[in-house]
């Protein structure tokens, strides 16, 4: 091999310039996974016209005759069928279709978040207030808050008297705009309860 070959071939850094192959498009019915005129390969298939009728049971290749006849594609529509239910229609409104009711169907869909609000066992009336100012916010964005009380060093001889007593008096303070999901309970060097908005 040439000198000057070897210099087409290899990049700056030593290494040998590879051509990269982009990442290949998928079809819209590979997209869909959904089979289509000539991908549907059995040998017979239930035939559903475009107006609902039942065609009965034809071959595969009489179905896509059918289906090109009217100037329409062939849709498998349940390959768990035997034989299989394929109908004639326009796969390109059926598809534009399947993704506005998906588009829909997102924006139904409530994210529900879950806050966290953070006390001491010595958190003074006027932050208290405020905290729980908060949490009734979060619960106003309909979010779950985990409310934890987390304690210091001997801190943790309060856990079950002062500790306890201040998340009690923060979930009863609560209740109406809430429910409560887990009463207030140990975890480790923390008190902790999560509440949630009403449904």
């Amino acid at each position: 091999m040439s000198p000057q070959c070897c210099l087409n071939t290899k990049n700056r850094t030593g290494g040998t310039n590879i051509k990269k192959r982009g990442s290949r498009k998928l079809s819209p019915q590979q997209d869909l996974k959904i089979k289509i005129n000539e991908d549907i390969d059995y040998r017979e298939v239930r035939l559903v016209d475009s107006d609902g009728s039942q065609l009965g049971v034809v071959t595969a290749t009489a179905a896509l005759e059918v289906a090109r006849e009217q100037g329409l594609d062939l849709v498998e529509v349940s390959d768990k069928a035997d034989p299989p239910v394929c109908r004639i229609m326009n796969f390109d409104k059926f598809r534009y279709e399947l993704k506005k009711k998906a588009q829909e169907a997102k924006k139904k869909q409530t994210v529900i978040e879950t806050r966290e609000i953070k006390f001491r066992p010595k958190t003074e009336e006027h932050d208290l207030s405020f905290k729980i100012r908060k949490i009734k916010e979060f619960l106003g964005e309909k979010n779950k808050v985990k409310v934890t009380m987390r304690f210091r060093g001997r801190e943790i001889i309060y856990a079950q008297t002062i500790g306890l007593d201040a998340l009690n008096k923060i979930a009863d303070t609560l209740r109406e705009d809430c429910v409560i999901i887990q009463e207030p309970k140990m975890e480790g060097r923390q008190l902790v309860m999560f509440v949630g908005p009403k449904a």
